[in-house]
């Protein structure tokens, strides 16, 4: 196999389960908000996909380092196909309603958290393996991400205005079945099962006794480390603001504007594709940018101003140039996360810490939807994306204020070595 192969293949498999699932997460709140009206339906049907994703992506880690990634992640797409098909088979004919829809979207979540956290750990092998700075890699999955949000985005408005949202589900269950196959033929097996780093305790029997050892571990090393804490309570707060604009806010405003959801996929794909250059140029020159400078410039760019051009009803132009300054510094954020990230884990430990530490920065995210829809429901639209927005503005200076922060820039070397 080839150096760059497993490379290829993981930005492959990123780029289609990425875009079916930025398709399913316009699809799924434009079909309950069409059918019901209801903004806090709309944020509960949210929140039951991402409350097990975030559940589920956690409790992974340990499965991760014991089975590894691959199989975990050709396990939980392949599952996913069957449970995503549901929703247009159930559309096809008249079944689809919210006591149905809800156990699906619930299954969806408990699949798609562990399936993202494997291949997320896959990253550091991935790297080692095609011989590139882990910044490299962290920016090209970056701007795959972008990438494939943009055009799952794009993709879903049309198609959600050509067959309806129910039937557009039918592209997601296929991109999860590429996926699968993807990683499966693609990425070799990746190394498991590693010593434990310097001090730590002996290996345990196995059963659930092990798993919950390793579970704490893995707790034990991300709460004793203050950047790692300190990103969590920074990225989990604006992922709450951000479920609650992209899942309800930003949708109702489309609808009660006389929108479609043309217009909906349009603004997400103005975003996502103007990300695309952040990262591409974060994958270019990541290892050589002042990291805490570059990071909390972008977090002030991607957060505020597309929550105010909203909330003031600005002209579409103006809102669409937002959308792209706000996409653009946002590319910057995930590839220099990651390395912060994955330098300061000890290998052995990387896929319970990783995937614990994304679902902490998630843990916010189901209650997003519920979040804007009460506000909505209590103070109108235009003062919920204010509030949102101010709220959300708050969050990014916390790099500003928090000590802890200052250890960004230092790289902790591998404590497995």
């Amino acid at each position: 196999m080839r150096r760059g192969g497993p490379f290829l293949a993981l930005a492959a498999a990123e780029t289609l389960s990425l875009s079916g699932t930025r398709l399913s997460t316009i699809a799924i709140p434009w079909l309950v908000l069409s059918t019901t009206g209801s903004p806090v339906l709309t944020g509960l049907t949210a929140m039951m996909e991402m409350l097990p994703y975030v559940a589920a992506k956690a409790l992974s880690g340990p499965l991760i380092d014991r089975v590894g990634p691959k199989r975990i992640a050709v396990v939980c797409d392949t599952a996913s196909v069957a449970v995503v098909g549901l929703v247009p088979l159930l559309d096809l004919f008249g079944l689809l309603t919210m006591p149905l829809l809800l156990p699906v979207v619930f299954a969806m979540g408990v699949l798609r958290g562990p399936s993202d956290a494997a291949k997320q750990a896959m990253v550091p092998d991935i790297a080692t393996l095609a011989a590139m700075p882990l910044e490299r890699v962290t920016g090209v999955v970056g701007a795959i991400e972008r990438l494939a949000s943009t055009a799952g985005a794009a993709g879903a408005g049309a198609l959600i205005g050509l067959i309806g949202p129910g039937q557009a589900l039918v592209v997601n269950a296929v991109t999860f079945a590429a996926a699968a196959l993807i990683v499966g033929g693609g990425i070799p097996e990746l190394p498991r099962g590693m010593p434990e780093p310097r001090g730590a305790p002996e290996a345990r029997p196995g059963g659930m006794s092990s798993y919950f050892s390793d579970l704490r571990e893995g707790w034990r090393f991300l709460r004793g480390d203050v950047v790692l804490v300190s990103i969590v309570t920074m990225v989990a707060t604006t992922n709450l603001l951000d479920q609650a604009y992209h899942a309800v806010l930003l949708p109702v405003w489309t609808q009660s504007s006389g929108h479609g959801p043309e217009l909906l996929g349009a603004m997400f794909s103005a975003f996502t594709g103007a990300s695309i250059a952040g990262a591409a140029i974060a994958a270019a020159i990541g290892e050589r940018m002042p990291r805490l400078m570059v990071y909390t410039v972008a977090f002030l760019l991607t957060g505020f101003p597309r929550f105010l051009v909203v909330a003031l009803d600005a002209p579409l132009a103006l809102i669409f140039i937002t959308l792209a300054i706000a996409g653009f510094a946002s590319g910057f954020l995930n590839p220099i996360l990651s390395a912060v990230i994955f330098e300061r884990i000890p290998k052995p430990l990387t896929g319970r810490v990783t995937a614990m530490n994304a679902a902490l920065c998630f843990v916010l995210i189901p209650f997003g939807g519920l979040v804007g829809g009460a506000l909505i429901s209590t103070i109108g639209l235009a003062a919920a994306l204010s509030l949102t927005g101010l709220a959300y503005l708050a969050a990014t200076l916390f790099p500003l204020a928090l000590k802890s922060f200052r250890g960004f820039d230092k790289a902790v070397a591998d404590a497995g070595a």
